[in-house]
């Protein structure tokens, strides 16, 4: 019969005293797998750490070859170590040799050794090593063994992902991945470069101790924590400054549901009482889950990992005491926050002057979060998966928001390239200041207005500085989707009178609420809609809660007494739609005359020209409002049929093809014919090619984020409009998919920089 195992904790007493040892990283794991293999009693016991390129490494091994160490390699999914990897399971096999992903590697000698048990060293749910025990007589390791070697990956986890390998043999071949040097690219969400220092938005929780001194008061404080979680989640609840409903209030119920969840907290002790400390444990769990989940088909299932992952989380800040986010650290001059996700509130919480930057995992242009970074002119990359487990606080980072790249710990060479870049892109930016005050004028004579999109008070100082004529988009919404619960009408009317007052003469365009789709508030409960995109949004929502509109209106009103107010509503499919909003104004404006308060001077109403529909409407919509603004982002994602959030879908359509300029050009003429002021607000309007071929199709007012009005500009003032005209009347008739390279050609030949 063979020998029981001496258990976890025994091994993890040793372990301690081994990792407290003064040895060099090779010799600490050389003394680790021969207290592994003595304590299941196994002839062999090695360690296989993952290398770039996704290659694990023998680095360790009592029993095998030393020779082989350093220099046996296996790809993820080759042999039964790749397997384990690839699965991030565990193999417990009494003859390894039939199995039939068992690779044999003569340099090794493990030919004589048919039993085998294997488990993955996972950090963050993803695999870093394996480690593998074996012996020559065929057998099945007990529950005890598989417990003891599941509970000393978890150690070597750490040593692993902490970087204390880097002595081993050199440092070109035991290079990991968090030490080296990277460049990724993802998706180019607000412009501009930045070079700087990481800053984990979230601070990596640093685990000290692994192994427990005491285990009943590991588990008093695992329990203590768990209490202190469970606290935070019901007074976030139950706060009176908290939301109410909605989707945030639903997460944190099922918070609330799993850290009530015996099975999930006993899981966690029955690891501390293996010998792990409390903090080791939590990420044992994490770890198993995250194995588990992942591999779910079923979407619901994959969701909760995103769930018990926060929640995980969560309960190491408690149990470390490590701060939620690193908004309120002393930041570092130039500070790149890297982060897996963040809310618009979350980012307005950092010193402005200190961040440089922005990277995320989960994000994309249309995102909230990027509305609010183009509002701060701070570049933004996202769709980056896995960059917050390559980053630590401190490292060097540049990120490129024009192609969307990011260089990580980069060397001295692309340090050089990017800090001219740099210089190329202030010179420019100066040369752009030059042009401030001066008038936006075609060769030929031609006016045309450049406006700047907004919505939060650090918007307004990029009136004056980007020389606009005035806000052709202020987005209202985005004061409710930052706030925790719904704004009072006073602070709505502080934040609209401010915007009305720092544009002096200057027009300002209010769009009213505009929330649904992607777009939500999470103090507003609303029922799951299968298409929202196609739903409960824009100005219909705002009519089906009449309450919120009138509280708007009345705030609007209020703001600009004594001045011109313009408001235009948002998703509007019919007339009738704008019939009943204009009442809601009359009504509002004349109960506030008739309380003798003040009132604008002028009020003037118009739509956003999104749902197509409404361009076979014109004539009928045209004679009712007094200015119209087109949204070439929904206009033309519901044109085309095609979900702009949608990554896979970006480069299925072009804003520039015939087809879609074809109706742009209607809107334009159309409007003219009414002698109704027409402005295009959407993204279009900040690239200069897209801005050309607007003019050429009839545009004399535009709006755009405000570091796009210098290039913009320079743009305008190269071109001659009646030349452009003549040129691009023609092409928007042919069939083609786009014009982009005609137009291109056109500017090049033309000297018109685009």
């Amino acid at each position: 019969m063979h020998p029981p195992a001496l258990g976890p904790r025994v091994l993890l007493r040793q372990l301690r005293e081994v990792m407290a040892g003064p040895e060099v990283a090779q010799a600490r794991l050389d003394r680790i797998t021969k207290l592994i293999a003595a304590n299941v009693v196994a002839e062999v016991c090695s360690i296989y750490v993952m290398r770039p390129g996704h290659e694990l490494e023998l680095f360790a091994t009592k029993g095998l070859k030393q020779e082989a160490v350093h220099n046996t390699q296996l790809a993820i999914n080759e042999g039964l170590v790749g397997t384990i990897a690839a699965n991030s399971a565990m193999l417990n096999l009494s003859d390894a040799q039939n199995h039939p992903a068992f690779k044999f590697m003569p340099e090794t000698g493990e030919e004589v050794f048919h039993s085998f048990l294997g488990v993955p060293i996972l950090k963050n749910g993803k695999p870093i090593g394996v480690l593998v025990v074996q012996n020559e007589t065929r057998r099945h390791y007990s529950s005890e063994e598989e417990e003891a070697v599941q509970t000393t990956a978890m150690v070597l986890a750490e040593i692993i992902s902490s970087g204390e390998l880097h002595d081993v043999a050199n440092s070109t071949e035991t290079d990991v991945a968090h030490l080296r040097s990277h460049f990724l690219t993802g998706e180019a969400v607000v412009p501009g470069i930045a070079i700087g220092h990481v800053v984990l938005h979230q601070p990596r929780v640093i685990i000290v101790n692994f192994v427990a001194a005491d285990v009943d008061e590991e588990v008093r404080r695992l329990r203590a924590g768990v209490d202190t979680l469970r606290g935070q989640i019901d007074q976030l609840i139950t706060s009176s400054d908290s939301p109410l409903g909605g989707d945030y209030n639903e997460v944190l119920e099922t918070y609330r549901m799993f850290a009530n969840d015996r099975g999930w907290v006993e899981r966690i002790v029955d690891a501390v009482e293996s010998g792990l400390t409390a903090e080791v444990a939590v990420e044992r769990v994490q770890n198993e889950n995250r194995a588990r989940l992942a591999k779910s088909a079923d979407p619901y299932l994959r969701e909760r990992m995103t769930d018990l992952d926060d929640l995980a989380n969560r309960l190491l800040r408690v149990l470390t005491g490590t701060a939620q986010t690193a908004a309120h650290e002393v930041l570092p001059d130039a500070a790149v926050l890297v982060a897996r996700t963040m809310g618009p509130a979350e980012l307005l919480d950092y010193d402005r002057s200190k961040i440089f930057g922005l990277v995320l995992e989960d994000a994309g242009s249309n995102s909230h979060v990027a509305i609010v970074a183009r509002a701060l002119d701070i570049p933004v990359i996202g769709e980056l998966d896995g960059v917050v487990e390559l980053v630590d606080t401190g490292d060097d980072i540049i990120i490129d928001g024009n192609s969307g790249e990011v260089h990580i710990r980069p060397n001295g060479e692309v340090v050089g390239a990017y800090a001219e870049k740099v210089r190329f892109y202030a010179r420019k930016q100066a040369r752009y200041a030059q042009l401030r005050d001066v008038e936006a004028v075609t060769r030929n004579g031609e006016k045309v207005n450049l406006n700047i999109n907004a919505g939060l008070m650090a918007d307004l100082p990029h009136l004056a500085d980007s020389g606009a004529e005035g806000i052709g988009l202020f987005r209202t919404e985005l004061q409710f989707m930052i706030a925790r619960s719904f704004p009072r009408l006073d602070a709505q009317v502080e934040l609209y009178k401010a915007v009305l007052n720092t544009a002096g003469d200057q027009p300002v365009v209010f769009r009213s609420l505009d929330i649904g789709s992607d777009k939500r508030l999470p103090y507003l409960s609303r029922a799951k809609e299968d298409n929202p995109a196609l739903g409960w949004r824009g100005l219909r929502m705002s009519l089906s809660r009449p309450a919120f509109l009138k509280l708007q209106i009345r705030a609007l009103l209020q703001a600009a007494a004594g001045k011109t107010l313009r408001v235009m509503f948002p998703f509007v499919a019919n007339l009738s739609e704008f019939l009943e909003a204009r009442q809601i104004v009359e009504h509002e404006t004349r109960r506030l005359q008739h309380s003798d308060q003040p009132v604008p001077v002028d009020i003037r109403l118009g739509i956003m020209i999104e749902v197509p529909a409404i361009v076979w409407q014109l004539d009928d919509i045209l004679v009712e409002v007094d200015f119209v603004s087109v949204g070439s982002n929904d206009l033309a994602q519901y044109m085309f049929a095609s979900d702009r959030a949608e990554s896979s879908l970006v480069r299925r359509y072009d804003l520039l093809s015939p087809v879609f300029l074809r109706v742009l050009q209607e809107i334009a003429r159309k409007c003219k014919e009414h002698d109704v002021p027409v402005t295009l607000c959407g993204e279009m309007a900040g690239d200069p090619l897209e801005a050309l071929a607007l003019i050429g199709a009839g545009y004399r007012s535009i709006s755009m984020a405000p570091a796009s009005i210098g290039p913009v500009k320079a743009m305008v003032l190269s071109v001659d409009q009646a030349k452009l005209t003549k040129f691009i009347e023609p092409l928007i008739e042919t069939p083609s998919q786009t014009i982009r390279t005609q137009l291109h050609a056109f500017a090049r030949g033309n000297k018109i920089p685009v």
